[in-house]
């Protein structure tokens, strides 16, 4: 599985769970909900400062969205 289907995947399981829309998640990261869809279907590259302003919107460290399928545990994951 490439790196950008294991971010989609799991940018769209944290968003899925928190009751986000993609226009809601690409407000609390400051991104644009359409770059937001296109990084969900794998469809973007995406920089470090990007990654970085998605976990913090989703309360979560960068690196879980590296990790395949981590959202799949979220309650392990949430920043205290």
């Amino acid at each position: 599985m490439k790196l950008e289907a294991i971010i989609g995947s799991n940018v769209r399981g944290f968003r899925k769970h928190f009751g986000l829309t993609q226009e809601k998640l690409a407000e609390k990261a400051d991104l644009h909900p359409t770059f937001v869809g296109d990084i969900e279907r794998s469809n973007a590259n995406i920089t470090i400062d990007t990654l970085k302003k998605l976990a913090k919107a989703l309360r979560i460290e960068p690196q879980i969205l590296l990790i395949k399928g981590s959202f799949l545990d979220v309650e392990e994951h949430l920043r205290k």
